[in-house]
């Protein structure tokens, strides 16, 4: 038979700090708890960690553009490419139009050139093949080229 000052002592919380352990909790057994002052992990692992898992996405995004460049996804470049389509002459007609004459593998092409469009203006017969196409001579040094410029202005 318990009394009543029992169940009162029961109910009540201890007021000098100590708690009765809780008979319904369970208890751990053969794990040790951390002191508070100490990480989780260590500074070594977790950049190890960190460094593996940025090398992985490197890797990954180079193997998505190597297999974009390999399937055809990204635009091809190189000699064959140069060899079909070049910008022989163009001119400046306007801030953002110019005409510009582009040879092809038959035709050369005049076309003019704005910002929202391109024209087809006239097709020229194909330009006449050079045996010796002469190499154009290197412009100079900035130097040689002011001095150029200078004695140009220069009245005689």
């Amino acid at each position: 038979m318990t009394t009543a000052s029992q169940t009162q002592q029961e109910q009540a919380p201890m007021s000098t700090g100590q708690q009765q352990p809780a008979a319904h909790s369970p208890v751990n057994v053969g794990q040790t708890q951390q002191p508070p002052g100490q990480p989780a992990a260590s500074t070594g692992s977790v950049l190890t960690q960190v460094s593996s898992v940025l090398a992985v996405i490197i890797l990954l995004i180079l193997a998505c553009a190597w297999l974009a460049k390999r399937f055809g996804f990204a635009p091809k470049t190189g000699k064959r490419g140069q060899r079909d389509i070049s910008i022989s002459a163009s001119c400046q007609v306007g801030q953002r139009e110019r005409v510009v004459i582009v040879d092809v593998q038959d035709a050369r092409l005049v076309l003019g050139v704005t910002a929202q469009q391109i024209t087809h203006l006239h097709t020229l017969p194909p330009s006449p093949v050079q045996e010796n196409p002469e190499e154009p001579q290197p412009a100079g040094d900035f130097r040689q080229v002011l001095e150029l410029i200078k004695r140009a202005g220069k009245p005689k």
